[in-house]
């Protein structure tokens, strides 16, 4: 079957828990119709690896900002981003406001770039693109997510234990959802993708027929 090009300039956003498929589906999306994709949790881990490759704090929010502003969101590696001690770095720099303001009209930038682009992120479609075409909530259960996440680490050499990993996704979802600047959760006009029982080829047709309806409209 071969890809369709973009008909048009179109955004796509799609938010979600850690762990619930929205970035396989996010590719699969921007694959599909022809679109640029970005993670835009790469996004502050990119700022505090900058930070730490040039020996800056991680509590300095005017120079944090700055870094975020000078980002180069086309060539973030995810391979090198994903590092744990990236991560725990990443969730010291994206409490701060100025950080956030900076990645947020970075992330909008990006997205308005022809033909357009599929977001993923936490609040893509509340704040970052609240005009997307269409907007996605994936979700799944938190025990879900965990064996995922820890198959996943299993499956490429490491080791992990599952009782951490749910602890450690169950403190994430209570700070994303309770912070008071974007808190996770899914935009009024969100189509919901539950994944605790649906396969990723699954979630893929459900969202490509409901994209193909909005550029039917």
């Amino acid at each position: 079957m071969s890809v369709p090009a973009a008909p048009r300039h179109i955004v796509i956003a799609v938010d979600g828990p850690a762990a619930a498929g929205k970035g396989t589906l996010s590719r699969r999306l921007a694959d599909h119709y022809g679109l640029r994709h970005l993670d835009t949790g790469l996004t502050y881990r990119a700022t505090a690896k900058a930070l730490a490759d040039r020996g800056l704090p991680f509590d300095d929010e005017e120079i944090a900002a700055t870094i975020a502003a000078d980002l180069d969101l086309g060539h973030l590696d995810r391979s090198v981003l994903s590092a744990h001690e990236i991560g725990e770095a990443a969730s010291k720099v994206a409490v701060m406001p100025r950080v956030r303001k900076a990645l947020v009209e970075a992330q909008r930038a990006f997205a308005l770039s022809p033909p357009g682009a599929v977001l993923d992120g936490r609040d893509i479609g509340t704040v970052v693109c609240p005009d997307a075409l269409v907007k996605f909530y994936v979700t799944a259960s938190p025990q879900t997510r965990a064996r995922r996440r820890h198959d996943e680490i299993v499956g490429n050499g490491g080791q992990a234990d599952l009782a951490t990993i749910l602890a450690d996704i169950e403190k994430r979802d209570a700070r994303d959802t309770g912070r008071t600047d974007s808190p996770l959760r899914p935009a009024a006009d969100a189509h919901l993708l539950d994944t605790t029982e649906m396969g990723i080829e699954a979630a893929f047709d459900a969202a490509r027929a409901l994209v193909d309806t909005a550029l039917e409209r």
